[in-house]
């Protein structure tokens, strides 16, 4: 019995994840992509705009200072419009995408800062244009900080995702507060536990060994 709920709340956990992070990196990639090339040019910025750097990155740390449970809330209307409910795992990717973004945005904006200058006036000099030196050298050579950055960011969401479950968000949250708190159930409660802990232990295990592969092949 316990274990069958576990695995439920495990299945439902990793799908919010999952797609969660997907839609994320959709809505954060351009974001972050921004933040770098707007940025002043002394910093990495290939179009130097101040006024619309200045905006996104306010608009960034706003969404980024909400408490989750408090944007979930909040977000309930949107969750009805786009999934037809605002409670359970489906209703939960949304506000955990939107919360998610913010993080994304700033992690690939410090990547891209991260690549060294040299290599971008090399490409400059060969006559390679913005684009090209956003896809073909700033992403490629900032790929294993920006694996270890999703790392984290994964990480991020299944924390998100456990306190989504004490507003009906479904998952393992969900599985340790109703079966677990509120039935005085300590052991559905230390299942859910652990099987967050593992996840997290996995999760990061793999990122750090796909970024230091990239390392090696740089």
């Amino acid at each position: 019995m316990i274990w069958s709920l576990v695995f439920t709340a495990t299945i439902q956990t990793l799908e919010m994840v999952f797609l969660s992070t997907v839609f994320s990196m959709v809505l954060g990639l351009p974001l972050g992509i921004l933040l770098c090339v707007t940025g002043p040019a002394d910093q990495g910025g290939l179009i130097s705009k101040p006024v619309l750097n200045e905006l996104l990155s306010r608009v960034v740390n706003v969404l980024r200072s909400f408490p989750f449970i408090i944007l979930m809330i909040l977000l309930f209307p949107l969750s009805r419009v786009i999934v037809g409910t605002s409670i359970g795992t489906a209703a939960t990717i949304v506000p955990l995408s939107i919360a998610a973004a913010p993080f994304v945005a700033r992690i690939i904006e410090s990547a891209l800062k991260e690549v060294d200058p040299g290599v971008v006036q090399a490409a400059r000099a060969m006559g390679s244009t913005n684009r090209q030196i956003i896809f073909k050298v700033l992403l490629p050579e900032a790929m294993p900080s920006l694996v270890s950055g999703v790392t984290l960011t994964v990480i991020n969401l299944i924390g998100y995702s456990a306190m989504a479950g004490a507003i009906g968000g479904g998952g393992l949250g969900d599985l340790a507060i109703r079966y677990g708190y509120q039935r005085f159930r300590s052991d559905v409660m230390l299942a859910a536990v652990v099987v967050i802990l593992v996840l997290v232990e996995l999760i990061q295990f793999c990122g750090n060994k796909i970024s230091a592969e990239m390392m090696k092949r740089r």
